[in-house]
């Protein structure tokens, strides 16, 4: 049995993965959907991912010329955006496969996020986009962003969210519970998008988020829900 088929397979159970399995299994996924990531995330965001990462990073307020890490980049579109706004990005993510197919021309490089290959205090800003919920663990995350990050320096964390509109709510759990994974297996790999709409479950609530991210040392961490809650976006300043 191929490396990709037993990979699916570690995501493809009930049971959500914990600790170094979820790690592994996460890589693995990433790297088997990352030829097609990009075309499956214009399909199922009908195109609003791009508006969501705008807001990032107008909202991560840095000044031209900053130096900001793109933490589990994919294929570089946060990137991309950073550049178009005279930023200086870095890539890094785990997945060998979404590096490979980074298109931004950013530096790259392959590593657990959770143990930056950074000195502290070296960059002006962190960025990442959707990948909170496949973190084995957001304390050592946000702990780890805050010891790169200077003083002064700026995040932005995107991801997906539960609507607190109930009409809204009903709907993002039909169309992610049950098309999205159609979707998936009819242009990417079935169980890759079976897990994902699951894994928001290892999303804290948002009032834990910001008490978790201000205690890491962003004192002035916020929340925002975009597109009626589909996307939370977080931002703060390192005290």
């Amino acid at each position: 049995m191929d490396d990709a088929t037993t990979g699916a397979r570690r995501w493809d159970v009930e049971a959500l993965p914990e600790g170094d399995a979820k790690r592994t299994a996460v890589r693995e996924m990433f790297d088997a959907i990352a030829p097609r990531y990009d075309r499956l995330n214009r399909i199922i965001s009908f195109r609003l991912d791009g508006r969501w990462r705008d807001r990032a990073v107008r909202d991560l307020a840095l000044a031209p010329g900053s130096t900001v890490l793109d933490l589990a980049s994919g294929t570089g579109d946060l990137c991309i955006d950073l550049r178009d706004a005279r930023m200086a990005p870095i890539s890094m993510d785990l997945s060998l496969g979404m590096l490979t197919a980074d298109r931004s021309g950013a530096p790259r490089a392959q590593t657990d996020i959770l143990r930056l290959p950074v000195p502290e205090a070296a960059v002006d800003g962190v960025v990442c986009g959707f990948a909170l919920r496949n973190l084995v663990d957001l304390s050592e995350f946000f702990s780890e962003i805050a010891r790169v990050t200077r003083p002064g320096g700026r995040i932005a964390l995107l991801d997906v969210s539960t609507p607190s509109n109930r009409f809204l709510r009903f709907s993002n759990s039909v169309y992610f519970g049950r098309v999205v994974p159609r979707i998936g297996a009819l242009l990417s790999d079935g169980p890759a998008y079976r897990y994902l709409p699951r894994s928001v479950a290892y999303l804290p609530d948002p009032e834990r988020l910001v008490e978790m991210l201000r205690g890491a040392g962003f004192a002035d961490a916020t929340h925002r829900q975009l597109s009626g809650g589909l996307t939370q976006l977080m931002v703060g300043t390192r005290s």
